[in-house]
């Protein structure tokens, strides 16, 4: 197996609040520890009630991320059911290749070099009870604070460099939109090509 070019905090796992029926937030560092440029993707085989932001990105040598992840939790089949009897079965995967300064990052990437593609982490769903005090719950809460805090700078002009933070809700709909304009007008273009 190749060395690791990304460290992931928390290590894997990916933290949720237990709130049946709600959307909940989590939040992941992600770190550039290689001497190159890296191109990283997050997958996920729930990909209907999960989104991850930004899902996937390039990190220049030594820089950090903090990802955030929104899912929806379905309400329990059954109302008695404990959180921590649940068997969860979600996961994110994050996936790396090593790319050249410069490089614009597109999701495509991955697909046009798979031969490159190194499996960095998975990430096992773990519910938290919000009312049951934890460390993982305390480092949860500062992780999602820091999280807001970085979007609320983001937010406010500035000149310098702010650390990069995506928000798991906001601008979603509008990337989906992009994403599907930039789709149509692909296939429009391969259509004109064709004749």
């Amino acid at each position: 197996m190749s060395r690791r070019r990304l460290r992931l905090n928390p290590e894997g796992k990916l933290f949720f609040l237990y709130e049946p029926g709600k959307q909940v937030s989590s939040a992941v560092r992600i770190k550039n520890v290689s001497r190159s440029y890296v191109a990283f993707k997050f997958q996920t085989n729930a990909p209907k009630s999960c989104y991850m932001r930004p899902p996937g990105g390039i990190l220049a040598p030594k820089e950090s991320i903090l990802a955030s992840v929104a899912k929806f939790i379905e309400p329990p089949e059954h109302p008695a059911e404990k959180t921590e009897k649940r068997n969860i079965k979600d996961k994110f995967k994050i996936v790396s290749m090593k790319v050249k300064q410069g490089t614009e990052y597109i999701p495509e990437l991955f697909e046009e070099h798979k031969e490159f593609v190194a499996l960095e982490s998975v990430l096992q769903v773990v519910f938290l009870d919000p009312q049951r005090p934890c460390k993982e719950l305390e480092k949860l809460k500062k992780r999602l604070a820091e999280a807001d805090d970085i979007k609320q700078a983001q937010k406010k002009p500035q000149n310098n460099k702010a650390a990069k933070v995506a928000a798991p809700t906001e601008g979603v709909i509008d990337e989906w939109r992009d994403r599907r304009e930039k789709y149509l007008a692909r296939q429009q273009e391969d259509i004109a090509d064709s004749f």
